[in-house]
C-alpha cells in the first residue's frame, strides 16, 4: 500500500473508560456509581437491563469495576505505552462521581479536578490529544435513589453543572469533547446505560424515552455550554454504530431491518439535527409513549453537535419474525445470525464492510464529520512459552476494519480519527469478564480479580506502531 487515503492529520489512537480501567474506587473522594454495583456472574445482565434493583452491595460477588486494571494509579505508565505506539490521541472518560460524588452537589471534588488534570496534562506532554467522554456507562448511585436517575428532569441540571465544570477544569487540555457514550444503549441495557430500574406495573417504554429526552436536553445544553467556554472545543455525540441488514428480502423483513436502524439512529437524528426524527411521533403512539416536555425544549435541542462519533464492532441482521428465540445473545442489542459472515468467540459477526456500509450511512444521514471511537476484536489470549502473545487474529480484524475506513474515506466521508476499543486490556463492559480481552497491551489479571496487573505488549502493539507510522501506508 504506497499511498494513504488518510489525511496527514488523521487521529490514530486507541479508548478506554473510566468505568472498565481506573478502579480506585473509593479513592479520592469517589462517591459510588452505577458500575459499582454490577457483579460478574449471572445477576450482572438482570442488573444491567434494569430488572433487578440493587443499591447495596454483597459480601458474596466480585465487583471488577473496583480495581479494574488499577489506570488510576498506573495512567503515566499506560500513557508511555501509547506514545511508544505513536498515539495521536487517546479516548478516555471522566468519571462523573469523582468530580462530583454525589451528583447534587454545589460544588465539585477538587481531588477528582487535579486527577483529571494530571491525567490529560500526562497526555500533552506526549503530544497526545485527549478525546473525553462525559458519561461512559456511569452515574452516581445518590442521584440513583434519591431521583429516579434520568427519570427525573433535575438531572438535566446536574449533568449540565458536571459539565460545565469540566470544561472550565480542563480548558486548554481538551477539545475533543463526547457527552453520552453510546447514548442508544440506555434503550437496552437501561441500568448501565441510565441508572433505570423499572417498576412493577409500569410501562417501560415510557420510562426509557422520557430518560432519553432528559439526556437529549442535557447533551444539547451541554454543547452549547462547551462553545460558550471556548468556541475551539468540538462536542460529539456517540453512538452504538452497526446498520441492520433485512434478513431477507422479504418486504416485511426490509421494513424490519429499517424500523431497527431507525429506533438505533433516534438519538443521533435529535443530537445532530436538532429535533426528533416525523416517525417518532407514531412510534410514540404504537408503544404508548407520552414524553413529558417544557415551553422552550425544542428550541434547547437545536444546539447540535459538531461531529458524530461511534463503535462498530459488527453488522446486524433484522426479520419480521425476530424474537428472543432466535435472536443472538452476542449483545445486548438483539440480532440474528448472519450465515455469511465469520463469528467471535463471543458470537459477534465480523464484518468490516459493514462499516463501510454505517459510514457511508451516517454521513449521508446526518453530513457532519465522523469519528470512529471503538473497534475491536474481543478474544481469549493465551501467552506462549516464551510469555509472547501472537494475536495473529486481533490484527487480522483491525487491518480489514481499516482498510474499510480507507474506502469509505476514497468514498468522500470525512473521518476525523480511529481509536481502537480497549487499547489496553480492560474489564469488559457486557460480561465483567478480563478474559475477554481487546487490548494491545496485555494486563495480568483475571475473570476472578487475581495477577499481578502487569502490562505486557501483544504483537497487535508493534504492528498498530507501524500503522501508525506509515499513516495506513503499511497494514502488514
Amino acid at each position: 500500500m504506497s499511498e494513504t487515503a488518510f489525511p496527514d492529520d488523521f487521529l490514530w489512537g486507541g479508548a478506554l473508560a473510566a468505568n472498565q480501567a481506573e478502579g480506585a474506587w473509593q479513592e479520592g473522594g469517589k462517591g459510588l456509581a452505577t458500575v459499582d454495583m454490577l457483579p460478574h456472574g449471572p445477576h450482572r445482565m438482570p442488573i444491567k437491563l434494569g430488572l433487578e434493583r440493587r443499591t447495596a452491595l454483597r459480601d458474596d460477588e466480585f465487583y471488577p469495576s473496583h480495581q479494574a486494571i488499577d489506570f488510576y494509579h498506573r495512567y503515566k505508565e499506560d500513557i508511555a505505552l501509547m506514545a511508544e505506539m505513536g498515539f495521536r490521541v487517546f479516548r478516555t472518560s471522566i468519571a462523573w462521581s469523582r468530580i462530583y460524588p454525589n451528583g447534587d452537589e454545589s460544588a465539585p471534588n477538587e481531588a477528582g479536578i487535579a486527577f483529571y488534570r494530571d491525567l490529560f496534562q500526562e497526555c500533552r506532554r506526549h503530544n497526545i490529544e485527549p478525546l473525553v467522554t462525559l458519561c461512559h456507562f456511569d452515574v452516581p448511585m445518590h442521584l440513583v435513589t434519591e431521583y429516579g436517575s434520568w427519570r427525573s428532569r433535575e438531572m438535566v441540571t446536574f449533568f449540565t453543572r458536571y459539565a460545565r465544570t469540566c470544561f472550565e477544569a480542563f480548558d486548554g487540555l481538551v477539545k475533543y469533547w463526547l457527552t453520552f457514550n453510546e447514548i442508544n444503549i440506555l434503550l437496552h441495557s437501561p441500568f448501565s446505560g441510565a441508572g433505570l430500574a423499572f417498576e412493577e406495573g409500569e410501562n417501560p417504554e415510557q420510562v426509557k424515552y422520557q430518560a432519553a429526552h432528559h439526556e437529549l436536553l442535557a447533551s444539547a445544553l451541554a454543547t452549547r455550554i462547551a462553545h460558550e467556554v471556548n468556541p475551539e472545543n468540538q462536542v460529539g455525540c456517540m453512538l452504538a454504530g452497526g446498520n441492520f441488514y433485512p434478513y431477507s428480502c422479504k418486504p416485511e423483513d426490509v421494513w424490519a431491518a429499517l424500523e431497527k436502524d431507525r429506533e438505533n439512529l433516534f438519538f443521533i437524528d435529535v443530537q445532530a439535527r436538532g429535533a426528533y426524527p416525523a416517525w417518532a411521533a407514531r412510534m410514540f403512539k404504537e408503544k404508548g409513549i407520552c414524553v413529558q416536555m417544557e415551553p422552550g425544549d425544542a428550541e434547547i435541542l437545536r444546539h447540535t453537535v459538531d461531529f458524530v462519533s461511534f463503535s462498530y464492532y459488527a453488522s446486524r441482521c433484522a426479520s419480521a419474525d425476530m424474537n428472543d428465540n432466535n435472536s443472538s445473545a452476542a449483545n445486548v442489542v438483539k440480532s440474528l445470525k448472519n450465515p455469511w459472515i465469520q463469528q467471535s468467540q463471543w458470537g459477534w459477526g465480523i464484518d468490516p464492510l459493514g462499516l463501510r456500509i454505517t459510514m457511508n450511512m451516517m454521513y449521508d444521514r446526518y453530513q457532519k464529520p465522523l469519528f470512529l471511537v471503538e473497534n475491536g476484536l474481543g478474544a481469549r489470549d493465551e501467552p506462549d512459552a516464551q510469555g509472547e502473545i501472537n494475536d495473529d487474529y486481533r490484527i487480522g480484524y483491525l487491518r480489514e476494519h481499516i482498510r474499510a475506513m480507507a474506502q469509505a474515506i476514497e468514498d468522500g466521508i470525512p473521518l476525523m480519527g480511529y481509536t481502537t476499543w480497549g487499547c489496553i486490556d480492560l474489564v469488559s463492559a457486557s460480561t465483567g469478564e478480563m478474559s475477554k480481552r481487546y487490548g494491545l497491551v496485555y494486563v495480568d489479571r483475571d475473570d476472578q480479580g487475581g495477577g499481578t496487573l502487569a502490562r505486557r505488549r501483544k504483537k497487535s502493539f508493534w504492528w498498530y506502531k507501524q500503522v501508525i507510522a506509515s499513516n495506513g501506508r503499511d497494514l502488514g
